[in-house]
């Protein structure tokens, strides 16, 4: 069995969210258990990804939030290679659906979806 865990660290209205192990079908779920549990008033969503993801994972960080749940911003950063990639061809695959901005000097890329 992998070892895996989610760290969420809320600073006011943002929450920094850490998974320690890939983002995949099975890991999913606490995940999004972790995004339904924040406080309504987290509005900036600040993801380190420094492992692999899967579409799924992209399906996680862009899937329109339920109307009644809070507009939030995501932000991701610490990305490798793969997860990068993921997340170039998708943005180059559909570019109205996803917004990417990346800032290669600050390790940041900041990501939003249409609603």
């Amino acid at each position: 069995m992998r070892r895996w865990a989610v760290t969420t660290a809320v600073n006011g209205t943002s929450v920094r969210i850490t998974p320690r192990g890939d983002i995949d079908y099975d890991t999913v779920p606490p995940l999004r258990a972790a995004i339904d549990a924040l406080p309504a008033h987290v509005i900036d969503l600040l993801w380190d990804l420094n492992r692999f993801m899967d579409v799924v994972g992209l399906h996680l960080l862009f899937a329109p939030a339920p109307l009644d749940a809070p507009d939030r911003r995501t932000t991701v950063t610490g990305l490798r290679q793969q997860p990068l990639r993921l997340l170039l061809l998708a943005a180059g695959t559909r570019p109205d659906t996803f917004d990417l901005v990346s800032r290669p000097d600050a390790g940041v890329t900041e990501a939003s979806s249409a609603r």
